[in-house]
This record gives C-alpha cells, sequence and structure tokens, in this order.
C-alpha cells in the first residue's frame, strides 16, 4: 500500500526590493545646473525637482523684479547647491552607471541654459552701454530707443545690469514733460509755466548723470528767445534773471536772458505805448536802465520813459479835467502838473478855463482851449462877485412908494484859481474885476409880491471888457 508523500506549506517569499533607478552622477549634476531640476527627474525624485524649479523661478522673479545683485548672488549658490546635491544624492544609489546619452543630453541643455545667459548678460551690457553714450551725448531719443531693446530675458539674465537704463528712461520722460512746459511757457509768456518746467529740470538734475540731457533741453528752450511776442519774451528773461544762481547747467540762462531782454523791454515798452498802458510801458522801459545801463538801447529806453511820463501825466490831468464841476472840484481841487504843456514864458498863452463860464465863454478863441495838451495854463473861475464900487444912481418908480432908490453899481469881480499847467504851480492874479457902463437911463429888474428896488448891481459888461480884465492872466 503506498501512501501519498506530505509537504509542508511553505513560507511565502519575501517581496522584491523596489527597483531603484541607475543613475550617474554626472548626468544628474549636468541636469541639476540646468536649474529645472532635471537631475532630480533622472533619479526620479519628483518632489525634489518640482521644488528646485519652484526655487529657481522664485529667484528669478525676485533678480527682475528688484534688480538687486544679491539674488543673483542666491541665484549662483542656488545654482551650485543644486549640482553638488544631485551628485552626492546620485553617487548614495547601489545601482551607478555610466549612460553618456543622459550625459550628452544633461550636456545640452546645462550649456544652452549658461550660454543663453552669459550670452543675454552680454548684450545687456551692450544696450546699457549705448543708453550711457546717448545720455552723455545729451540724446534721450536715442538713450530711451537703446533701452526699448530691452525684453524679459534682458532682465532675467542681467537686471541689475539694464536696471540704470530704466531709471534714465524715466528721467528723459520727465524731461520730455519739461519741455513741452516750457514750450507752452514760451509760446503764452507764461512764468508759471516757465517755473515749473525749471523745477522739473532741477529735479532731473539732482540725478546724477542727467546734466547734458537737461542742458539739450535747456538749450532748446533758450534758443527760441525771443519769442514773437516782445513783451512775452520781456517775463519771461525777466524771470530768468531773477532766479539767482544753482551753480549748475541751468544757471546758462542768465546769458540768455542778458542777451534778449534788452530788446525785449523796449520792444514791449513800445508797444504798450500804443496800447495806451503807458504805466506798463514805463515799468519795461526803467526795467532796461536799471538792469542794463549799459546796454546800447539806453537812449531809447530813456526817450520812452520821457513819453511814457508826460502821456502819464497827460491822462492824469485830463481825468481831473473831466471832474470839474466848478472852481472847487476836479482839477481846480487838486491841481496836477503836465511836464509837456508849452513853458510859461513872457508873451500869450492859452489856456483851459474851468469853472463859471458865464464871463469865460466871452474870451477870444485864441485865448481858449479844450486840449489839455496845449494849455499854458488852467484857470478855475468862481461865480462872480461885487468888485469895487464904480457909481452910485437914484432911480425912480411911481408904482412904489418905497422909491426913489439909491442903487450902486459893481465891478464884476471873478475869483481865480490860475496854474501853470507845466509845474501845476498856482499863480497870481487871484481875481480880475471886468469894468463897464453903469447908471443906465432905465433898469429893469424882477420883483415879487413886494417891490423893494433893485439892490445893488454889477456893471454892464462888453467882450471887450471881459478881454481886458482877463488879458494879464493869460499874458505874461
Amino acid at each position: 500500500m503506498t501512501y501519498p508523500t506530505y509537504d509542508p506549506p511553505r513560507p511565502p517569499a519575501p517581496a522584491a526590493p523596489p527597483a531603484v533607478a541607475s543613475a550617474d552622477p554626472l548626468a544628474v549634476a549636468l541636469g541639476n545646473a540646468t536649474l529645472l531640476g532635471i537631475g532630480y527627474l533622472l533619479l526620479r525624485q519628483w518632489r525634489l525637482a518640482a521644488i528646485a524649479a519652484l526655487g529657481t523661478a522664485v529667484l528669478l522673479g525676485l533678480i527682475a523684479s528688484s534688480a538687486e545683485t544679491r539674488y543673483e548672488i542666491l541665484l549662483l549658490l542656488w545654482w551650485a547647491a543644486g549640482i553638488a546635491h544631485g551628485w552626492f544624492l546620485a553617487r548614495r544609489r547601489p545601482q551607478r552607471a555610466v549612460r553618456r546619452g543622459q550625459r550628452a543630453g544633461t550636456l545640452g541643455l546645462a550649456l544652452a541654459v549658461v550660454l543663453t545667459a552669459a550670452l543675454l548678460r552680454i548684450d545687456a551690457y551692450g544696450i546699457e552701454n549705448r543708453v550711457t553714450e546717448a545720455r552723455e551725448a545729451g540724446d534721450c531719443e536715442a538713450a530711451v530707443a537703446a533701452q526699448g531693446e530691452v525684453w524679459w530675458g534682458h532682465r532675467l539674465a542681467g537686471a541689475p545690469v539694464v536696471e540704470p537704463g530704466d531709471a534714465v528712461v524715466r528721467a528723459c520722460h520727465r524731461l520730455d514733460g519739461a519741455a513741452a512746459t516750457l514750450a507752452r511757457a514760451a509760446r503764452r509768456g507764461s512764468t508759471e509755466d516757465l517755473g515749473r518746467g525749471f523745477g522739473t529740470l532741477a529735479g532731473v538734475l539732482n540725478e546724477p548723470g542727467n546734466e547734458r540731457t537737461v542742458g539739450t533741453v535747456l538749450d532748446a528752450f533758450l534758443d527760441g528767445l525771443p519769442t514773437d511776442d516782445s513783451c512775452d519774451t520781456a517775463a519771461l528773461t525777466a524771470w530768468l534773471r531773477d532766479r539767482g544762481t544753482g551753480h549748475d547747467v541751468l544757471d546758462r540762462s542768465a546769458a540768455a536772458a542778458a542777451r534778449t531782454e534788452p530788446a525785449a523791454l523796449v520792444g514791449c515798452g513800445d508797444h504798450l505805448m500804443t496800447e495806451d498802458a503807458w504805466q506798463q510801458a514805463r515799468t519795461h522801459y526803467q526795467r532796461l536802465l536799471d538792469a542794463y545801463p549799459d546796454d546800447a538801447r539806453t537812449a531809447e529806453a530813456r526817450d520812452g520813459v520821457r513819453k511814457a511820463t508826460l502821456a502819464i501825466e497827460l491822462d492824469h490831468v485830463r481825468g481831473l479835467v473831466d471832474n470839474t464841476y466848478g472852481a472847487d472840484s476836479g482839477y481846480c481841487s487838486k491841481p496836477a502838473k503836465y511836464s509837456g504843456a508849452p513853458p510859461y514864458r513872457k508873451g500869450p498863452h492859452r489856456a483851459l478855463f474851468l469853472g463859471d463860464s458865464e464871463y469865460t465863454d466871452k474870451l477870444p478863441g485864441s485865448w481858449r482851449t479844450d486840449d489839455p495838451a496845449k494849455a499854458a495854463l488852467v484857470v478855475c473861475a468862481g461865480a462872480a462877485e461885487n468888485g469895487a464900487a464904480v457909481q452910485t444912481c437914484p432911480y425912480e418908480n411911481d408904482k412904489s412908494a418905497y422909491l426913489p432908490h439909491q442903487v450902486t453899481f459893481y465891478k464884476v469881480k471873478i475869483p481865480l484859481k490860475v496854474y501853470e499847467l507845466r509845474t501845476g504851480k498856482r499863480l497870481d492874479p487871484r481875481s480880475v474885476q471886468i469894468d463897464g457902463g453903469s447908471c443906465p437911463s432905465v433898469l429893469r429888474y424882477e420883483y415879487y409880491m413886494h417891490d423893494f428896488g433893485p439892490g445893488d448891481q454889477f456893471v454892464s459888461t462888453s467882450k471887450s471888457g471881459v478881454r481886458d480884465a482877463f488879458r494879464p492872466v493869460v499874458r505874461r
């Protein structure tokens, strides 16, 4: 009888250890040299590969945004650490093999990354050299154009190199604004715009290296002086002359002001004279005499001051005359001089008669004038008063119980204020008396309710009598 054999159960076989990727340390190190964590991918270390790529992205972002050299140093340390860590990690693997394909591929990628970074950085230096040369030549347009060649690759590979160019572009944009403001100042004659423009220039000038570009904008403005409007030029150059010195490139504006202001002051003064703005015209002429006493135009300026002064005086006199309504108002109360009036010399003079005109209107036309510019004298006549008694005569009226009356006849006394217009000084006589006929055979008068007689009377005057009385006034 055969019995079956008994086989005892065998214990399960131990699980096979996980497969470990064989690694070429050099290939891993070169893979990490790409800064993309490719070496970790060869080791199938997915988490380390993600960390390597993320760290690279963060550092590149910091470099591009801040343009600080410390982040570039950190990136180099990160690069070296990745290479070393990949090398040692691969060396610790139990299975190592030389994989020429991996070495070639990772070497190519690493060289591509390094060469690209190097070429971009070299190009960034070239761009910035052109920006610097353009700025030193004062050519903002060329500097901005050169900096315009910068793209994000330059900023990743050499942000600290290209960042100064950004500052140049910002300064140039500010200078463009200053140039526009200065052009508007020249067009409008606005000293406010001029001040704002120079303020911007001064601000840009405070940043090192901008002397030439600031000078270019300044020269373009100064070369536009004088403007087409002499008064605008006078206002602008006065501001430039008074701005003071800062011991910098902006001080050259003073020379431009000295070159153009004298002619502008005379030209503006002449224009203001035609606009009857005599006070402003005189101010411009006087400014030339004060600021540029040795200028060839001083004779013109002195003549302008004289003419403007005369015009101001005459305008003032005319205003007083127009506001004269009697012997105690207007010119008669506040006399003023007109230096251009005819001199008060021996002989007859034309006079401007103001005040009561009852008798002065009877004077010859050759003695009178209504134009203050043609008068040598201003005669203010008051209301007639009794002068010297001439004769007393009795008169009878059958209709009155109070008659006969004794009527005294008086010369016509005219109080006067006589002024020499050239100086505004008061002259004699202080009054004149007009003689005439007295005691007519019939004396006509008006009465109301009660008849108390005609009262005292003026003599009857004639044109010749008025003329004889006033002749000493208009003749010296």
